[in-house]
């Protein structure tokens, strides 16, 4: 399951996916995982989950982020959901062809592995690509 908030900066994003992670915390017997552009929401999420920041790792482009993402599971089968902030600030780039293979690529690894994603943007979503709509 890929599940992807849009929005326009100062729009609640972040604010939603925090709320979101600290139930899924809370709620879900797995482990779960933030990955975040910098390290922001040291203090904003529960004490339990594994936050990332992208930038430690320099992640740049999706297939890093690809490769990142499966090197987490690898090590850990016990992950049940990984969140995603800000992808576009992680990755560079917008609402494209590559979002749209990357949010594919995510929904296949959910339904091998169990994992659900949940992934945030920055945008208008009236400009999201057809390939990004149906996560939204």
């Amino acid at each position: 399951m890929v599940r992807l908030i849009m929005g326009e900066k100062g729009t609640g994003k972040t604010k939603k996916l925090i709320e979101l992670i600290n139930a899924s915390a809370a709620e879900e017997n797995g482990n779960v995982v933030c990955i975040e552009a910098k390290s922001t929401m040291t203090f904003d999420i529960h004490y339990h989950v594994r936050l990332i920041s992208a930038d430690e790792y320099q992640i740049t482009t999706y297939e890093g982020l690809r490769g990142f993402v499966s090197g987490l599971y690898a090590g850990n089968y016990d992950i049940s959901h990984i969140f995603i902030d800000n992808l576009f600030k992680i990755v560079g780039g917008d609402c494209n062809q590559a979002a749209d293979d990357f949010l594919d690529w995510l929904n296949r690894f959910s339904n091998n592995h169990g994992v659900k994603f949940t992934v945030s943007v920055s945008g208008d979503p009236s400009l999201a690509t057809d390939g990004m709509q149906k996560y939204l």
